[in-house]
């Protein structure tokens, strides 16, 4: 008569358990979030119903406001300000919020995935109840723990809640350079759902709490999606055509020659001591 090994029986069991688990998450319980979505209103503004720069009237302290003003000046000669993504940095969050590129959400039992065709923002929400003692290293992205909830109690979740900690630096919430606090203390808490008048619609409220804003500063964004079934996803290599140069923390061109240029007048060349000069 045959038998069933030890091996055979392990096997069996992973097996088992992989179809259990497969089984019991249900995507019927969750928003249809399928497909490609976009920004509605450009990602330029944190806040999208408002203008851009000081027309978001962010609630800045006095020391940050002094920081932005300085900044918009800086942007206005040609320097980058408070705007580190040139040199293709993350824009981190709250920043990625504003919808850069073509997003993408992916659910799973234990993470759902914001996936954005843009420099490096990608998030992880994690949903399997873990608590803040499994942060590790601070990112521009931070980390992110959330929950799905069914508000009205009809059996299928309708909200995602999400709180985000854990930041490193430099972030400005949008182009204009609105600066977050040094400090890298900011906590975001966002509310993702779908409109309910609109199943084509994607709201994210989103909550900064920082040490630069006077109070908790929230925006809500919104995202539509794309009516293609098969949409176009395309490739955004932020390296690839950025003729952005930094050296010692100046702002420089490359030109279409290949030549250096500056790029505000009467910029100062790099510092070249360590090149031999030309004969």
């Amino acid at each position: 008569m045959q038998t069933t090994g030890p091996i055979t029986a392990i096997v069996f069991a992973a097996l088992a358990l992989s179809i259990a688990e497969a089984s019991a998450f249900d995507d019927a319980l969750y928003p249809n979030l399928k497909g490609q979505w976009r920004s509605v209103g450009g990602p330029m503004r944190f806040d999208p119903a408002k203008p851009w720069g000081p027309g978001q009237q962010a609630p800045l302290t006095p020391e940050y406001q002094a920081l932005f003003d300085a900044n918009l000046i800086a942007q206005a000669e040609g320097r980058q300000g408070e705007t580190p993504t040139y040199t293709c940095l993350s824009p981190g969050m709250p920043r990625v919020t504003n919808g850069y590129g073509q997003i993408e959400f992916v659910i799973t039992p234990d993470t759902t995935h914001i996936l954005v065709q843009h420099i490096h923002d990608n998030r992880r929400i994690y949903t399997d109840g873990r608590d803040w003692s499994a942060a590790r290293e601070a990112t521009f992205l931070g980390y992110s723990i959330g929950k799905w909830v069914d508000t009205d109690r009809d059996g299928r979740y309708d909200v995602l809640e999400v709180e985000t900690r854990n930041f490193k630096g430099p972030r400005a919430f949008d182009s204009s350079g609105i600066p977050l606090h040094r400090d890298n203390q900011t906590v975001v808490k966002e509310r993702i759902y779908i409109d309910k008048a609109n199943p084509d619609r994607v709201r994210d409220e989103v909550t900064v709490i920082d040490n630069a804003l006077t109070r908790p500063w929230t925006a809500t964004k919104t995202y539509s999606r794309e009516p293609d079934a098969q949409p176009f996803w395309r490739e955004v290599n932020c390296g690839e055509n950025n003729n952005h140069v930094e050296i010692a923390r100046e702002n420089y061109m490359l030109g279409a020659d290949g030549h250096l240029m500056p790029t505000r007048k009467d910029q100062p060349p790099p510092d070249l001591r360590h090149f031999a000069k030309p004969k």
